[in-house]
């Protein structure tokens, strides 16, 4: 019987823990799995408690959502960069209420400067509120008709998903309830999860 000497068996053995470990890695899946929300509160935070309420439902599910006021939108894009910068990959969801709403496209704005796409983009009753840029993957707009809001466009050569929802025949919803609609918030926290694989 032919003896392997000890330098070929060791290094076959390193050849089959690497290849594991490829295998382990692959199976995982790829580093960007993971989906980040963003929710804005609209003018001085008093109004969106629907959004709070909707960050702490995706966290105890287990995703990673951050509620904060829209004047911070602009620290939230240089984050964002930033991370991309440093090599971190995820999906990206910013959910805006009221001027929230508006500051949302302002930030997916910034962000296709960096060329980093947007996955989705979900405004609740914005108003006068600018194009969807075309970084962005899918947008969900919900408005009422008659009352506040509009329908959303999207700039010239958007490819993505452009929705628009009209909840003016929605009893007892109305600008300052619209984030706190168990209905509206049911299908937030849906769309964000459906970005999860």
């Amino acid at each position: 019987m032919k003896r392997v000497p000890p330098a070929a068996s060791f290094a076959s053995k390193v050849r089959a823990r690497w290849l594991v470990l490829t295998i382990a890695v692959c199976a995982i899946g790829p580093v960007h799995a993971q989906t980040q929300a963003y929710l804005l509160r609209g003018w001085f935070g008093v109004f969106s408690t629907g959004i709070d309420r909707m960050a702490d439902d995706l966290r105890a599910k287990g995703m990673k959502a951050e509620a904060i006021g829209h004047l911070q939108w602009k620290a939230v894009v240089s984050k964002i960069v930033s991370d991309r910068a440093a090599g971190m990959k995820y999906r990206l969801a910013l959910v805006g209420h009221s001027q929230g709403a508006n500051n949302i496209i302002d930030m997916a704005r910034e962000l296709a400067k960096h060329d980093i796409p947007v996955d989705l983009l979900i405004t609740l009753a914005p108003w006068l509120q600018e194009p969807v840029p075309t970084n962005v993957a899918r947008a969900i707009n919900y408005y009422q008709s008659p009352g506040w809001g509009t329908p959303l466009t999207a700039e010239p050569g958007f490819k993505g998903e452009l929705k628009n929802i009209d909840i003016g025949s929605d009893v007892g919803t109305f600008h300052v309830t619209i984030d706190k609609s168990a209905k509206v918030q049911a299908e937030v926290i849906a769309a964000i999860a459906a970005l999860s694989p």
